[in-house]
Protein backbone atom coordinates (compact mmCIF):
# COMPACT_ATOMS: atom_id res chain seq x y z
CA UNK A 1 0.00 0.00 0.00
CA UNK A 2 1.15 3.48 -0.22
CA UNK A 3 1.10 4.82 3.43
CA UNK A 4 0.29 8.05 4.85
CA UNK A 5 2.76 10.28 6.36
CA UNK A 6 3.46 11.25 10.01
CA UNK A 7 1.29 12.97 12.13
CA UNK A 8 4.20 15.97 11.59
CA UNK A 9 3.96 15.55 7.88
CA UNK A 10 -0.28 15.93 8.00
CA UNK A 11 0.10 19.13 9.80
CA UNK A 12 2.94 20.64 7.53
CA UNK A 13 0.84 19.20 4.25
CA UNK A 14 -2.99 20.77 5.63
CA UNK A 15 -5.24 22.53 3.45
CA UNK A 16 -4.49 26.09 2.81
CA UNK A 17 -7.23 28.85 4.09
CA UNK A 18 -8.13 29.37 0.52
CA UNK A 19 -11.09 28.33 -0.75
CA UNK A 20 -9.74 27.76 -4.21
CA UNK A 21 -6.60 26.21 -3.25
CA UNK A 22 -6.50 22.40 -4.01
CA UNK A 23 -6.30 19.77 -1.23
CA UNK A 24 -2.31 18.99 -0.85
CA UNK A 25 -2.27 15.07 0.20
CA UNK A 26 1.12 12.87 0.45
CA UNK A 27 2.10 9.39 1.30
CA UNK A 28 5.24 7.20 1.73
CA UNK A 29 5.47 4.54 -0.78
CA UNK A 30 4.90 1.01 0.72
CA UNK A 31 7.20 -1.71 -0.13
CA UNK A 32 4.71 -3.68 -2.57
CA UNK A 33 4.67 -0.40 -4.53
CA UNK A 34 8.47 -0.74 -5.03
CA UNK A 35 9.23 -0.26 -9.07
CA UNK A 36 4.79 0.69 -9.46
CA UNK A 37 4.20 3.69 -12.08
CA UNK A 38 3.40 6.59 -10.34
CA UNK A 39 0.25 7.64 -11.61
CA UNK A 40 -0.49 3.81 -10.10
CA UNK A 41 0.91 5.15 -7.12
CA UNK A 42 -1.77 8.48 -7.30
CA UNK A 43 -4.72 6.17 -7.55
CA UNK A 44 -4.07 4.20 -4.39
CA UNK A 45 -3.55 8.35 -2.60
CA UNK A 46 -6.87 9.41 -3.95
CA UNK A 47 -9.33 6.84 -5.61
CA UNK A 48 -11.90 9.36 -5.34
CA UNK A 49 -10.14 10.84 -8.91
CA UNK A 50 -9.94 9.34 -12.06
CA UNK A 51 -6.72 8.20 -13.47
CA UNK A 52 -6.55 9.82 -16.29
CA UNK A 53 -7.22 13.10 -13.97
CA UNK A 54 -4.63 12.18 -11.63
CA UNK A 55 -1.94 11.60 -14.75
CA UNK A 56 -2.74 15.25 -15.91
CA UNK A 57 -1.95 16.51 -12.62
CA UNK A 58 1.17 15.10 -12.86
CA UNK A 59 2.06 16.35 -16.42
CA UNK A 60 1.18 19.99 -15.26
CA UNK A 61 3.58 19.68 -12.45
CA UNK A 62 1.27 19.26 -9.28
CA UNK A 63 2.91 16.30 -8.38
CA UNK A 64 6.80 16.02 -6.48
CA UNK A 65 8.50 12.64 -5.52
CA UNK A 66 11.07 13.39 -2.56
CA UNK A 67 10.54 17.26 -2.63
CA UNK A 68 11.27 16.93 -7.00
CA UNK A 69 8.56 17.66 -9.08
CA UNK A 70 7.73 14.35 -11.19
CA UNK A 71 6.26 15.00 -15.19
CA UNK A 72 5.69 11.37 -16.34
CA UNK A 73 3.33 8.97 -15.50
CA UNK A 74 4.93 6.35 -16.15
CA UNK A 75 7.56 6.97 -13.96
CA UNK A 76 8.42 4.20 -11.32
CA UNK A 77 8.56 4.68 -7.67
CA UNK A 78 10.90 3.55 -4.78
CA UNK A 79 9.98 2.29 -1.84
CA UNK A 80 10.08 4.91 1.03
CA UNK A 81 9.83 7.74 -1.51
CA UNK A 82 7.44 10.47 -0.43
CA UNK A 83 4.58 11.44 -2.80
CA UNK A 84 2.95 14.93 -2.66
CA UNK A 85 0.33 16.10 -4.87
CA UNK A 86 -1.89 18.98 -5.35
CA UNK A 87 -5.36 17.74 -5.90
CA UNK A 88 -6.99 20.48 -8.30
CA UNK A 89 -10.36 19.59 -8.70
CA UNK A 90 -11.74 18.29 -12.06
CA UNK A 91 -12.86 20.96 -14.17
CA UNK A 92 -16.48 19.13 -14.03
CA UNK A 93 -16.49 19.98 -9.94
CA UNK A 94 -15.71 23.37 -10.57
CA UNK A 95 -18.43 23.97 -12.86
CA UNK A 96 -21.56 24.77 -10.90
CA UNK A 97 -20.24 28.18 -9.57
CA UNK A 98 -21.24 31.35 -9.18
CA UNK A 99 -19.26 34.17 -11.31
CA UNK A 100 -20.50 37.92 -11.97
CA UNK A 101 -21.33 38.13 -15.60
CA UNK A 102 -22.78 40.93 -17.20
CA UNK A 103 -26.66 39.56 -17.73
CA UNK A 104 -28.98 41.62 -20.01
CA UNK A 105 -32.50 41.02 -18.12
CA UNK A 106 -35.39 42.08 -19.66
CA UNK A 107 -37.96 41.27 -17.09
CA UNK A 108 -37.44 40.38 -13.53
CA UNK A 109 -39.44 39.65 -10.37
CA UNK A 110 -39.45 37.34 -7.34
CA UNK A 111 -40.55 34.29 -9.74
CA UNK A 112 -38.81 34.90 -12.75
CA UNK A 113 -36.40 36.52 -15.21
CA UNK A 114 -36.11 37.18 -18.69
CA UNK A 115 -32.73 37.12 -20.25
CA UNK A 116 -31.77 38.65 -23.46
CA UNK A 117 -28.77 36.04 -24.00
CA UNK A 118 -25.70 37.37 -26.83
CA UNK A 119 -24.53 35.02 -29.01
CA UNK A 120 -21.12 33.96 -27.74
CA UNK A 121 -22.31 32.58 -24.71
CA UNK A 122 -22.88 29.30 -23.68
CA UNK A 123 -25.94 28.27 -21.56
CA UNK A 124 -24.89 25.23 -19.09
CA UNK A 125 -21.22 24.28 -18.45
CA UNK A 126 -19.70 21.34 -20.72
CA UNK A 127 -16.58 19.96 -21.86
CA UNK A 128 -14.64 22.84 -23.12
CA UNK A 129 -16.93 25.23 -21.37
CA UNK A 130 -16.80 24.69 -17.63
CA UNK A 131 -17.09 28.55 -16.92
CA UNK A 132 -18.60 31.37 -17.98
CA UNK A 133 -21.33 30.43 -18.77
CA UNK A 134 -25.26 31.33 -18.33
CA UNK A 135 -25.60 29.33 -15.39
CA UNK A 136 -22.93 30.97 -13.68
CA UNK A 137 -24.00 34.03 -14.23
CA UNK A 138 -27.45 32.66 -12.89
CA UNK A 139 -25.73 31.67 -9.61
CA UNK A 140 -24.36 34.84 -9.16
CA UNK A 141 -27.40 37.11 -10.06
CA UNK A 142 -29.81 35.67 -6.76
CA UNK A 143 -28.70 32.96 -4.36
CA UNK A 144 -31.77 31.26 -4.45
CA UNK A 145 -30.56 29.88 -7.76
CA UNK A 146 -27.97 27.23 -6.04
CA UNK A 147 -30.94 25.42 -4.39
CA UNK A 148 -32.73 24.94 -8.16
CA UNK A 149 -32.39 22.40 -10.92
CA UNK A 150 -29.97 23.60 -13.44
CA UNK A 151 -30.10 27.13 -11.25
CA UNK A 152 -33.61 27.74 -12.65
CA UNK A 153 -32.86 27.98 -16.13
CA UNK A 154 -35.99 25.64 -18.53
CA UNK A 155 -34.49 25.79 -21.74
CA UNK A 156 -31.92 26.82 -23.58
CA UNK A 157 -30.38 28.53 -26.85
CA UNK A 158 -27.16 27.10 -28.72
CA UNK A 159 -23.91 29.12 -28.31
CA UNK A 160 -24.33 31.31 -31.22
CA UNK A 161 -27.92 31.86 -31.19
CA UNK A 162 -28.78 35.42 -29.28
CA UNK A 163 -32.30 36.52 -27.64
CA UNK A 164 -34.39 36.00 -24.96
CA UNK A 165 -34.60 33.19 -22.78
CA UNK A 166 -36.93 32.72 -19.33
CA UNK A 167 -35.32 31.62 -16.08
CA UNK A 168 -37.03 30.53 -13.08
CA UNK A 169 -36.04 31.95 -9.50
CA UNK A 170 -38.50 29.76 -7.50
CA UNK A 171 -38.74 26.08 -7.35
CA UNK A 172 -42.66 26.25 -8.07
CA UNK A 173 -41.94 28.79 -11.01
CA UNK A 174 -39.11 26.13 -12.64
CA UNK A 175 -42.24 23.59 -12.32
CA UNK A 176 -44.56 25.44 -14.11
CA UNK A 177 -42.36 26.73 -16.36
CA UNK A 178 -41.15 23.67 -17.51
CA UNK A 179 -44.83 21.64 -17.29
CA UNK A 180 -45.67 24.67 -19.99
CA UNK A 181 -42.96 24.52 -22.10
CA UNK A 182 -43.48 20.55 -22.32
CA UNK A 183 -47.27 21.09 -22.73
CA UNK A 184 -46.53 23.95 -26.03
CA UNK A 185 -48.25 26.61 -23.99
CA UNK A 186 -44.57 29.10 -23.83
CA UNK A 187 -44.86 31.10 -27.47
CA UNK A 188 -41.36 31.44 -29.31
CA UNK A 189 -40.35 32.96 -32.14
CA UNK A 190 -37.09 33.15 -34.14
CA UNK A 191 -35.49 35.40 -37.06
CA UNK A 192 -33.31 33.83 -39.33
CA UNK A 193 -31.40 34.33 -42.69
CA UNK A 194 -31.09 31.34 -44.83
CA UNK A 195 -29.45 30.07 -48.03
CA UNK A 196 -32.13 30.40 -50.73
CA UNK A 197 -34.98 31.46 -52.18
CA UNK A 198 -38.27 29.94 -50.72
CA UNK A 199 -40.72 29.51 -52.64
CA UNK A 200 -43.21 29.55 -50.04
CA UNK A 201 -44.84 31.92 -48.25
CA UNK A 202 -44.79 29.66 -45.53
CA UNK A 203 -45.02 26.29 -44.20
CA UNK A 204 -44.38 24.15 -41.44
CA UNK A 205 -41.82 21.58 -40.86
CA UNK A 206 -42.93 18.13 -39.13
CA UNK A 207 -39.87 16.21 -38.97
CA UNK A 208 -38.69 14.27 -35.98
CA UNK A 209 -35.20 14.94 -34.50
CA UNK A 210 -32.38 12.71 -32.58
CA UNK A 211 -28.74 12.58 -33.05
CA UNK A 212 -27.41 12.06 -36.46
CA UNK A 213 -26.03 8.10 -36.56
CA UNK A 214 -23.20 9.53 -38.39
CA UNK A 215 -22.00 12.38 -35.96
CA UNK A 216 -22.63 12.43 -32.17
CA UNK A 217 -22.48 16.71 -32.18
CA UNK A 218 -25.21 17.05 -35.24
CA UNK A 219 -28.83 16.31 -35.37
CA UNK A 220 -30.71 14.77 -37.75
CA UNK A 221 -34.20 14.17 -39.29
CA UNK A 222 -34.57 10.36 -38.15
CA UNK A 223 -38.00 8.73 -38.60
CA UNK A 224 -37.38 7.12 -34.53
CA UNK A 225 -36.92 10.78 -33.11
CA UNK A 226 -38.30 12.99 -31.26
CA UNK A 227 -41.52 14.76 -32.50
CA UNK A 228 -40.65 18.25 -34.05
CA UNK A 229 -42.60 21.11 -35.80
CA UNK A 230 -41.58 24.38 -36.72
CA UNK A 231 -43.54 27.06 -39.02
CA UNK A 232 -41.61 29.47 -41.23
CA UNK A 233 -42.91 32.10 -42.69
CA UNK A 234 -41.26 34.10 -45.59
CA UNK A 235 -40.38 37.95 -44.51
CA UNK A 236 -38.24 38.62 -47.73
CA UNK A 237 -35.58 37.51 -50.38
CA UNK A 238 -33.18 39.38 -52.02
CA UNK A 239 -29.88 38.52 -54.24
CA UNK A 240 -26.66 38.45 -52.99
CA UNK A 241 -23.40 37.54 -54.38
CA UNK A 242 -23.70 34.32 -52.78
CA UNK A 243 -26.71 33.87 -54.43
CA UNK A 244 -30.00 34.33 -52.79
CA UNK A 245 -30.84 34.95 -49.48
CA UNK A 246 -34.45 34.73 -47.66
CA UNK A 247 -35.21 36.35 -44.64
CA UNK A 248 -37.61 34.15 -42.54
CA UNK A 249 -39.39 34.10 -39.31
CA UNK A 250 -39.99 30.80 -37.11
CA UNK A 251 -42.46 29.91 -34.64
CA UNK A 252 -41.25 26.19 -32.54
CA UNK A 253 -44.26 24.21 -31.42
CA UNK A 254 -41.21 22.14 -29.57
CA UNK A 255 -38.12 22.68 -28.95
CA UNK A 256 -35.87 19.59 -29.73
CA UNK A 257 -31.95 20.66 -29.63
CA UNK A 258 -31.11 22.71 -33.35
CA UNK A 259 -34.72 22.09 -34.39
CA UNK A 260 -34.55 25.55 -36.17
CA UNK A 261 -31.46 24.63 -38.18
CA UNK A 262 -32.08 21.16 -39.10
CA UNK A 263 -35.10 21.36 -40.01
CA UNK A 264 -34.48 24.37 -42.58
CA UNK A 265 -31.51 22.94 -43.58
CA UNK A 266 -33.47 19.65 -44.04
CA UNK A 267 -35.19 21.78 -46.88
CA UNK A 268 -32.79 22.97 -48.64
CA UNK A 269 -32.40 26.06 -46.52
CA UNK A 270 -29.37 26.32 -43.75
CA UNK A 271 -28.98 29.17 -42.12
CA UNK A 272 -26.14 31.98 -43.02
CA UNK A 273 -22.88 31.16 -40.85
CA UNK A 274 -24.34 27.64 -39.90
CA UNK A 275 -21.02 25.74 -41.03
CA UNK A 276 -22.60 22.39 -39.26
CA UNK A 277 -25.49 22.28 -41.29
CA UNK A 278 -24.61 23.43 -44.38
CA UNK A 279 -24.43 27.39 -44.37
CA UNK A 280 -21.26 29.16 -45.17
CA UNK A 281 -20.30 33.12 -43.66
CA UNK A 282 -22.47 35.32 -45.99
CA UNK A 283 -23.18 39.21 -45.43
CA UNK A 284 -20.56 39.76 -42.54
CA UNK A 285 -22.22 36.60 -40.48
CA UNK A 286 -19.82 34.73 -38.85
CA UNK A 287 -22.23 32.76 -37.18
CA UNK A 288 -25.32 31.09 -37.41
CA UNK A 289 -27.58 33.90 -38.30
CA UNK A 290 -30.85 33.10 -35.73
CA UNK A 291 -31.84 35.15 -32.79
CA UNK A 292 -35.24 34.03 -30.65
CA UNK A 293 -36.83 37.88 -31.26
CA UNK A 294 -40.22 37.04 -29.36
CA UNK A 295 -41.43 35.18 -26.24
CA UNK A 296 -45.03 34.67 -24.63
CA UNK A 297 -46.10 33.17 -21.52
CA UNK A 298 -48.18 32.77 -18.40
CA UNK A 299 -46.79 33.90 -15.41
CA UNK A 300 -46.25 31.43 -13.01
CA UNK A 301 -47.60 32.84 -9.83
CA UNK A 302 -50.00 34.99 -11.24
CA UNK A 303 -51.02 33.45 -14.86
CA UNK A 304 -50.74 37.00 -16.23
CA UNK A 305 -49.45 36.87 -20.14
CA UNK A 306 -46.37 38.25 -20.38
CA UNK A 307 -44.93 38.75 -23.59
CA UNK A 308 -41.24 40.22 -24.96
CA UNK A 309 -39.71 41.45 -27.90
CA UNK A 310 -35.77 41.53 -28.23
CA UNK A 311 -34.50 43.38 -31.12
CA UNK A 312 -31.57 40.97 -33.08
CA UNK A 313 -28.33 42.60 -32.40
CA UNK A 314 -25.60 44.39 -33.91
CA UNK A 315 -24.18 41.92 -35.96
CA UNK A 316 -27.75 40.02 -37.13
CA UNK A 317 -29.30 43.83 -37.81
CA UNK A 318 -26.64 44.61 -40.39
CA UNK A 319 -26.93 41.41 -42.09
CA UNK A 320 -30.90 41.95 -41.75
CA UNK A 321 -30.38 45.51 -43.44
CA UNK A 322 -29.14 43.74 -46.45
CA UNK A 323 -32.08 42.00 -47.33
CA UNK A 324 -34.93 43.61 -48.87
CA UNK A 325 -37.37 43.61 -46.01
CA UNK A 326 -40.58 45.67 -47.84
CA UNK A 327 -42.28 42.75 -47.13
CA UNK A 328 -41.36 42.23 -43.46
CA UNK A 329 -40.00 43.98 -40.93
CA UNK A 330 -38.18 43.46 -37.57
Amino acid sequence: MVQPPSQIEQTLLAEPDDDDAPERRAAVVAREFHGQRLDKALVAMADEFSRSHLQGLIEQGHVSVDGVVANSPSRKVLAGQQIVVDLVPTPESRAFRAEALPLNIVFEDEHLMVIDKPAGLVVHPAAGNWSGTLLNGVLAHHATAATLPRAGIVHRLDKDTSGLMVVGKTLPAVTSLMRAIAAREVHREYLALVHGHLGQESFRVDAPLARDPQSRVRMAVVASGKPAQTDVTRLAVTETGDGPVSAVRCKLHTGRTHQIRVHLASRGYPLIGDIMYGGHHALGMQRQALHAVRLGLSHPQTSEALWFDAGPPADLARAWQQVDTRHGSL
